[in-house]
């Protein structure tokens, strides 16, 4: 397909965001309005605009990349996704009825109450890494393949390509934040569900199958095995593996990140907010199912046509750009175009809350909507924007699959001590916490994890860890407190 009706359709694309940015702050562009929108979203419109931001374009093009990877994975994504619904449900009886008693904008104000200002600023620092790196290398990897696709025709260079899209993505979020990417989330999440749709409908189409014998044909193939219960010590597909890891990654990737929570803490009280969440998990449960459908179709049709790819990663974008057709390209780049940018508007709008909320306590100052905090809020959002932009272009600059996902991998690691600095808040009220010892405490304990991630085989019999490890490493973050901690009582006496 033409890189030019590409680069038109994106451009349009844009064009839409940004007039919806205008319409939703014609009213307010204050800081309550950013950071929270004013309290006051509908819960129908946070849930579906959730799924957008939860699936993200790694997750639009390797999900179905996976189903044939030489690993064999087929559909065992499945198992995780059963593990985040669960994940899901603690982070709505637990978490959020917390949240709103607390009345928080930043969701790590209940750790300076339970535990002391150290441990405050370690889980939100650990939050602002995390999501930096994390949402930089989402973006990096779509970037990618806009710049294969569309930018490398014009000789655009790979940096100038990435300042495009933040600039892009700062155009729509600077005044409205959080009010405007529930609206646009919203929007960007009906295009990602109706491209994984049409997607499906399409390539059932070039392999003449109906919706009988394209269900037939994926539960036959080679690629619909889903639960997978042999060898638990050295296989990373086992169910255990997958559903525990998909209930804590979940549990602290979610419910203990400022990002998805921010939307949550949105709407007028906790019922419209556990309405939200138990919505959004059953649509999240559901569109996973077709995403790794079209992985299997996408496999089928690629040995139909002997279509070959380097990585599992160009299976989707180069069917659905170079042998589908001119409308079936532009679906696939609405939905992947869609799913990145409701990743990061999101991640974004939930950096600058956090910095001007637990770092430069906006939350205690009378004149939080005032010009003069307004403007430092645009300063704090721009500042984020260019660290993005730098993190992506290191990413760009390291140009080793290897290395890259090793980065990535320690950022998610660094979730692991908020489940142990939470865990330790919610269950052990008897005990304070040495506060100046938390963040070493949190720094050792994605040290011990990645030391077992890669000599784990060597050390415990054969045993490789998976998502799972984020299980152990909150739980040595866990043991740090409790052991470094003494009685409220013995405290209270001198």
């Amino acid at each position: 397909m033409s890189p030019g009706v590409l680069l038109l359709f994106v451009i349009g694309y844009f064009l839409v965001l940004i007039i919806i940015s205008f319409v939703t702050t014609r009213k307010a562009s204050d800081n309550d309005t950013f950071f929270v929108a004013n309290r006051n979203s509908k819960w129908y419109l946070v849930a579906f605009g959730m799924i957008g931001t939860a699936l993200s374009g790694v997750t639009f093009i390797s999900v179905p990349g996976k189903v044939g990877a030489p690993t064999g994975d087929q559909f065992a994504y499945f198992q995780f996704v059963l593990g985040n619904a669960a994940g899901f449900i603690v982070v709505c009886l637990v978490l959020l009825p917390l949240y709103y008693r607390l009345k928080l904008t930043s969701i790590y104000g209940y750790i300076e109450s339970a535990l002391g200002k150290w441990s405050y600023k370690t889980a939100a620092g650990i939050f602002l890494i995390s999501r930096t790196i994390g949402s930089a290398f989402r973006l990096y990897l779509v970037v990618i393949i806009l710049q294969k696709f569309i930018f490398d025709s014009y000789h655009i260079p790979f940096a100038f390509t990435v300042l495009i899209c933040l600039l892009l993505i700062w155009s729509y979020t600077f005044k409205g934040g959080l009010k405007t990417i529930i609206i646009t989330d919203s929007l960007q999440t009906l295009f990602l569900v109706t491209s994984v749709f049409l997607s499906i409908y399409f390539i059932c189409r070039s392999l003449d199958l109906n919706t009988i014998t394209t269900f037939e044909t994926v539960k036959n193939s080679s690629y619909s095995k889903i639960f997978f219960w042999n060898d638990l010590l050295g296989n990373k597909l086992h169910f255990l593996k997958q559903f525990l890891g998909g209930m804590f990654i979940t549990i602290a990737m979610v419910g203990l990140d400022q990002d998805l929570m921010q939307k949550n803490l949105s709407l007028k009280n906790i019922r419209e907010a556990q309405k939200n969440m138990f919505s959004f998990t059953g649509v999240f449960v559901v569109i996973n199912i077709f995403f790794l459908s079209v992985g299997a179709l996408l496999y089928i049709y690629a040995a139909h046509n002997g279509v070959k790819v380097e990585k599992t990663d160009y299976l989707y974008p180069t069917i659905a750009l170079n042998y589908l057709g001119v409308v079936p390209a532009v679906v696939f780049m609405l939905g992947l175009t869609a799913a990145t940018f409701a990743t990061t508007d999101s991640a974004l709008t939930a950096l600058t809350t956090s910095f001007c909320v637990d770092f430069l306590n906006f939350n205690k100052r009378e004149d939080i909507n005032s010009k003069k905090m307004v403007a430092l809020r645009h300063y704090v959002h721009i500042a984020f924007s260019g660290l993005m932009f730098l993190t992506i272009i290191l990413f760009n600059a390291i140009n080793n699959d290897a290395v890259v996902s090793a980065i990535f991998k320690i950022a998610s690691y660094t979730y692991g001590p908020l489940l142990g600095l939470y865990g330790f808040g919610l269950l052990v009220k008897s005990r304070m916490v040495n506060d100046k010892l938390v963040p070493f405490i949190c720094l050792i304990s994605p040290a011990i994890c990645y030391f077992l991630s890669t000599e784990s085989k060597r050390l415990l019999g054969g045993y490789v860890f998976d998502n799972e490890l984020i299980i152990i490493n909150g739980l040595i973050t866990f043991a740090g407190l409790l052991l470094t901690s003494k009685p409220k009582e013995a405290i209270a006496a001198l």
